[in-house]
C-alpha cells in the first residue's frame, strides 16, 4: 500500500519481465577468462558440463554441454577426466575430493584413487601473453606404491546439446558432429558456416577415440609407467574458434605455450588484482565475488575479439547476457577498476560507444541494440558518475578528452534535460534502476543519482553548456522538499512521488534510501536519512538492498551478516533468504561487483569491522 501523507493511494502495478530463476541443485566448481566460461564443474567427479561464449553476431552466449539438463548437472559431462591403474578404471565420483579455490578463482582438487594420489587443476589461461579463448585441465598422478604402476589418464566427453542463449536458451537444430584433425578433436554443429567450434587435445602424444551418434563420444587418452614414488603430469586443452581452423590453431597455441608457463602467468595475474582489507574473511568475500565479475560480468565476443558488459554469463540468471547502463557502470566497472583500472577505463568507453548514444533507455543487447524500452535517471546518470569515480580513484582526467565519452556526456545531459518537471527541478523517469516500473514517476534514488550527476556535468561540459546545467543544490533542496512524508508520526523519506500528492513509502531494494549518503544528499548522521533507514523492512529479499545497508547506520552488522552469509556458493544472488542463502538468480556477476565495491568501500572509506 502506498501513501500520501495519510490516505491510500491507488498505484497500477505491472508485471517484471525479468524471470528468476532457481539454484542449481548442484554446487558448482566455476572458473572462466573473458572467452570462455566454465561454470558447471562438479565437486564430485570433476567433470565439466558446459562451456560458454560470448557471441557479437548472436548478442547471445553460446553454450556447448553434454545434455540439456546440465545446468542441475543431468545428463552426461561435455568433458570428463577418467583414470585407469592397472588396467582397472577408476571413478573419481567414488573417491572423496577435497576442492580449494586457489586464489579464489582457480578450481583444485585432491584425491586418492588406490596406491595415487591425484591431485586436478582447471584454469582458463588469463593475463599477458596468456589471453586465448581456451582452457586447461591439468591432472597430476603421484605414485604411493612400492611397485610400478600402470596409468592411463583421459579427458571423455559427449556433445550432447548446443544452445544460444540471451535470457532463455534456444537449441541450435543442426547435428552435433565430432570429426578428428590430426591431435585434435573439433566438436561443432552440421550447419555451414557455423558460430563457434571447440578443439581438445592433449599436452604430449595421444589416442584418440570418437564414437559417432546423435550425442557423439570422444575420448583423449594419455597411457605410462609411473615409477615407485614417480609422478607425472599430463594435460588437456580445450579451445574455441569461430570455425574450426580458429579452434584447432588455438589449440595450438596453447600446447606451445605450454600449461605450466600458462597457469604460472594466470596466478600472477590474478594476484595483481586481489584486494586486501586485513581481515581474511572480508578479503575472502571482496577477492571471490570482484573476479567473478571481472570474468562473468565482461566478456569478449569470440568472432570480434571486443569487450561487453553483461548482467552475467551464467545460465541459471533471469537477466541473462542483456545489460542495463546502471548495473554496468555502476555495479561492474567499479570492482574491475579496484583490480585492474586501465580495463575500466576500456569498459566505460566502450559502454558509451555501444550505448551512450541513447543513455538510460532501457534494457540493451551486448551490442547496443535495444532490447526492452524503459527510461532509468540511473542508467542516464550512470555515465557522468562512472567518468568522475574514474578520474578520481586514477587520477587519470584524459579520459574526458575522449570524444566518444564526451559525446556521451552531452547526451546523458540532453537526456536529464527533457526530463525535468516544469516547476520544480526535480527530474522523472519510468523504471527505477532494477527495470521495474517506479511506482510514481519522480524517484528519490533517482532524483539524489541525477543531482550528483549534475555536479559532474557541470565541471566536464564546455563553459557555455555548463552554464544551462541544472544547479544541484537546487536540486537537493526540492528532494528534501518534496519527499518528506509522515509516516507513524515521524517524517521519513518516500520512495517516489507523483508532485501531485502521490507517494510511495516502500522502500525501493534496487534503487534503496540507503544510498542517498553515497551521492551527497545527506550526511550519514542527518535524523532525516536516519530515521528513514530505520523504517526500512527488516526482510533481505534482495541482496542489492543488503549491499545499501553497508552505507547506512548498521553498517557493522551488515557486514558481518555478509561474512556469513552463504549466499550462492559465496557468490552475489539477486535473491535471499534471511540468512543469506541464494533463493533465485544466483551467479548475478553484476551483484558481484557491487557486492566487492560496497564492502571494499566501508572497510576503507567508512572504516566499519565487522
Amino acid at each position: 500500500m502506498y501513501y500520501a501523507g495519510r490516505k491510500p493511494v491507488k498505484v497500477n502495478h505491472y508485471p517484471v519481465s525479468l524471470s528468476s530463476l532457481p539454484i542449481p541443485r548442484v554446487p558448482w566448481q566455476m572458473t572462466g577468462n573473458h572467452w570462455l566460461a566454465l561454470p558447471c564443474i562438479h565437486p564430485a567427479s570433476g567433470a565439466v558440463h558446459a562451456v560458454g561464449l560470448v557471441h557479437r553476431g548472436t548478442r547471445s552466449a553460446i553454450e556447448f554441454a553434454g545434455g540439456a539438463g546440465f545446468a542441475n548437472g543431468d545428463g552426461p559431462p561435455l568433458l570428463r577426466p577418467v583414470i585407469e591403474i592397472d588396467g582397472v578404471e577408476r571413478a573419481f565420483a567414488d573417491a572423496p575430493m577435497a576442492w580449494e579455490r586457489a586464489l579464489g578463482w582457480l578450481p583444485t582438487f585432491t584425491c586418492q584413487m588406490g596406491p595415487v594420489l591425484v591431485r586436478g587443476t582447471v584454469f582458463a589461461p588469463f593475463g599477458r601473453d596468456a589471453d586465448v579463448a581456451g582452457a586447461v585441465y591439468a591432472i597430476s598422478v603421484e605414485s604411493r606404491s612400492d611397485a610400478g604402476t600402470a596409468v592411463r589418464v583421459a579427458l571423455d566427453g559427449t556433445l550432447g546439446h548446443r544452445q544460444l542463449r540471451v535470457r532463455t536458451p534456444r537449441p541450435f537444430v543442426d547435428e552435433h558432429r565430432l570429426t578428428q584433425a590430426g591431435d585434435v578433436v573439433l566438436l561443432d554443429g552440421t550447419a555451414e558456416p557455423g558460430l563457434v567450434t571447440l578443439a581438445a587435445g592433449a599436452d604430449g602424444e595421444a589416442d584418440i577415440v570418437i564414437e559417432p551418434g546423435t550425442a557423439p563420444r570422444f575420448s583423449i587418452r594419455r597411457a605410462f609407467t609411473l615409477a615407485p614414488g614417480a609422478r607425472e603430469q599430463v594435460a588437456f586443452y580445450v579451445a574455441a574458434g569461430p570455425e574450426r581452423d580458429g579452434a584447432q590453431a588455438s589449440v595450438r597455441v596453447l600446447r606451445r605455450r605450454g600449461w605450466r608457463e600458462l597457469l604460472a602467468g594466470t596466478r600472477d595475474a590474478l594476484q595483481s588484482l586481489a584486494q586486501s582489507t586485513g581481515s581474511e574473511a572480508m578479503d575472502g568475500l571482496i577477492n571471490r565475488n570482484l573476479l567473478f565479475s571481472y570474468f562473468y560480468g565482461v566478456g569478449r565476443g569470440l568472432d570480434d575479439a571486443h569487450y561487453y558488459l553483461m548482467r552475467t554469463r551464467v545460465p541459471w540468471h533471469g537477466a541473462g547476457v542483456t545489460v542495463q547502463d546502471w548495473q554496468a557502470l555502476m555495479w561492474t566497472v567499479p570492482a574491475v577498476q579496484l583490480g585492474d583500472p586501465a580495463l575500466a577505463r576500456e569498459l566505460i568507453l566502450r559502454a558509451c560507444e555501444l550505448h551512450g548514444y541513447a543513455p538510460g533507455r532501457g534494457v540493451n543487447y551486448l551490442d547496443g541494440t535495444l532490447f526492452e524500452a524503459g527510461f532509468s535517471l540511473e542508467g542516464a546518470a550512470a555515465y557522468p558518475l562512472a567518468a568522475e569515480r574514474y578520474i578520481r580513484d586514477t587520477n587519470d582526467d584524459r579520459i574526458v578528452e575522449e570524444p566518444v565519452l564526451a559525446d556521451t556526456l552531452y547526451a546523458a545531459h540532453d537526456e536529464l534535460s527533457a526530463r525535468r518537471d516544469r516547476d520544480w527541478p526535480l527530474y522523472s523517469g519510468e523504471v527505477g534502476p532494477s527495470g521495474e516500473p517506479l511506482a510514481h514517476p519522480f524517484s528519490l534514488h533517482g532524483n539524489a543519482v541525477v543531482a550528483q550527476a549534475l555536479d559532474v556535468l557541470r565541471r566536464t561540459l564546455d563553459e557555455e553548456s555548463a552554464r544551462e546545467v541544472q544547479e544541484p543544490e537546487a536540486v537537493r533542496a526540492a528532494l528534501l522538499r518534496h519527499f518528506l512524508k509522515s509516516r507513524g508520526g515521524t517524517q521519513v523519506l518516500a520512495s517516489s512521488i507523483d508532485m501531485a500528492g502521490g507517494a510511495s513509502l516502500d522502500d525501493d531494494p534496487a534503487g534503496s534510501a540507503l544510498w542517498l549518503p553515497l551521492y551527497e544528499t545527506l550526511e550519514r548522521h542527518d535524523s532525516s536519512y536516519r530515521r528513514t533507514a530505520k523504517a526500512v523492512a527488516a526482510g533481505v529479499p534482495e541482496l542489492v538492498q543488503c549491499c545499501a545497508r553497508l552505507i547506512g547506520p548498521e553498517s557493522s552488522a551488515a557486514l558481518a551478516w555478509l561474512r556469513r552469509a552463504p549466499l550462492d556458493g559465496g557468490l552475489a544472488a539477486e535473491y535471499v533468504d534471511a540468512d543469506g542463502r541464494a533463493t533465485g538468480n544466483g551467479g548475478d556477476a553484476s551483484l558481484s561487483g557491487l557486492l566487492a565495491w560496497t564492502v571494499w568501500y566501508a572497510v576503507h572509506v567508512l572504516g566499519e569491522r565487522p
